[in-house]
């Protein structure tokens, strides 16, 4: 009778060992995965951000409504983190005149 409950005990722990195990490898998988689709969307808005700098310095002005989009991928951006040169060229292009949709 003993021997049938510690059989059972260490059965059972053998089975939740092996899926708790499991689990942690899913969970590892899982934010492995959310941190490379997290580097992946800020390489995206970053490549956005430099070419909507570079496009409107070259100008010399930026339209309001370009501003405004810069100023939301910029916010989206700085969330995920590691900005470095971004913030000043988010700063330099908050610097540029604004003009309107004409521009």
């Amino acid at each position: 009778m003993i021997q049938n409950i510690l059989i059972t005990v260490l059965t059972s722990s053998g089975i939740i060992g092996i899926f708790t195990q499991f689990l942690l490898n899913r969970l590892k998988a899982s934010e492995q995965k959310q941190n490379e689709l997290e580097l992946g969307v800020q390489a995206l808005l970053r490549d956005r951000l430099i070419h909507q700098y570079e496009k409107y310095k070259s100008r010399g002005c930026a339209p309001i409504y370009a501003k405004e989009n810069f100023e939301n991928l910029y916010e989206q951006y700085h969330k995920l983190g590691a900005n470095g040169v971004m913030d000043s060229i988010h700063e330099e292009f908050r610097n540029l005149p604004a003009r309107g949709e004409d521009t």
